[in-house]
């Protein structure tokens, strides 16, 4: 993709942060396309767990990168870049601003900077793995990454499945592919929103708001129509919630694991976009509430003149 003079808006953070109202209601007020880049949002049915926008919501701005997907696929960050690529040049060409929000930190580098290529895998052999790999724990997992792919070892389960994958089928390291230095093929102005310790409130808050949601009762419905391998199922959360659904336990004895699960991954997020997000492009927004729409909306029209 060629430079384009117009930078990309970035909206990311950890999980919970409050970074998807704050792009709602930019887009909102200026129009735009919402893009998201959230590897868990792309799967349809999968919807309370992942904090999906709510229909009403998509209905007063125009989404892209949500309910693409079926459950049982599999999305590289390669893949998500292009598509996302392409729905942006298309918003533009018909003079709409965009937005992209999501905190996949892989995604969000891959459509502003390529992706050194990895070598195509053999799809018996991968579906044949898959099934040893589906076994494991993420513990049991993330042991292996960090003998096969050591830099990969921080990862959530997706990217570590993906790092196992590439280091066995192919006997190249993920992480070595990754670490090629590249030039940007696109210039990005990033707001990253953390609210810092107010973050592990804000995550129970919504867990709590999921059980009522009926979380529960979603996941009893997709157990009978997506397999238990499918890829959907590693979202935050899902896994833990489908074996006691299965298992025809309450859900109630696993939230504390979730919430833990959760907390781990918002972790991971912050470390990569505290080493991956830097300089004069980059702005931190630790508010909350009022003070955070404020602030949003003078980032937004400041750095857009």
């Amino acid at each position: 993709m060629t430079e384009l003079s117009r930078p990309l808006t970035i909206i990311t953070g950890p999980t919970g942060a409050g970074k998807s109202a704050l792009a709602l209601a930019l887009a909102e007020a200026h129009g735009a396309l919402l893009v998201s880049a959230d590897s868990r949002q792309i799967y349809r049915e999968f919807d309370i767990g992942t904090a999906k926008p709510t229909a009403a919501e998509r209905a007063r701005v125009p989404h892209a990168g949500i309910d693409v997907a079926a459950p049982d696929e599999r999305w590289s960050a390669g893949r998500w870049a292009r598509d996302a690529a392409r729905w942006i040049a298309e918003a533009e060409r018909a003079g709409r601003p965009v937005i992209v929000c999501g905190g996949t930190g892989l995604w969000l580098r891959a459509l502003v900077a390529p992706l050194a290529p990895v070598p195509p895998l053999d799809e018996a052999r991968r579906a044949a793995l898959a099934r040893s790999l589906d076994a494991l724990s993420t513990t049991e997992l993330r042991r292996w990454v960090e003998t096969l792919d050591p830099v990969r070892a921080g990862l959530g389960r997706a990217q570590l499945v993906r790092a196992v994958e590439i280091a066995l089928l192919t006997g190249t390291r993920h992480g070595d592919a990754l670490a090629v230095a590249a030039a940007p093929r696109r210039a990005a102005r990033w707001l990253v929103v953390d609210p810092g310790p107010s973050l592990e409130t804000r995550l129970v808050r919504r867990l709590h708001d999921m059980v009522a949601a009926g979380w529960e009762d979603e996941v009893r419905r997709l157990v009978d129509a997506v397999p238990p391998e499918a890829a959907a199922w590693n979202a935050c959360g899902y896994r833990e919630v489908r074996t006691e659904v299965v298992a025809g336990r309450s859900i109630g004895g696993v939230l504390e694991a979730v919430r833990i699960a959760t907390r781990r991954y918002a972790k991971r997020q912050r470390t990569w976009f505290r080493h991956q997000l830097t300089g004069e492009r980059v702005t931190w927004l630790g508010e909350t509430g009022d003070a955070a729409r404020d602030a949003a909306c003078r980032w937004y029209e400041e750095e857009g003149r």
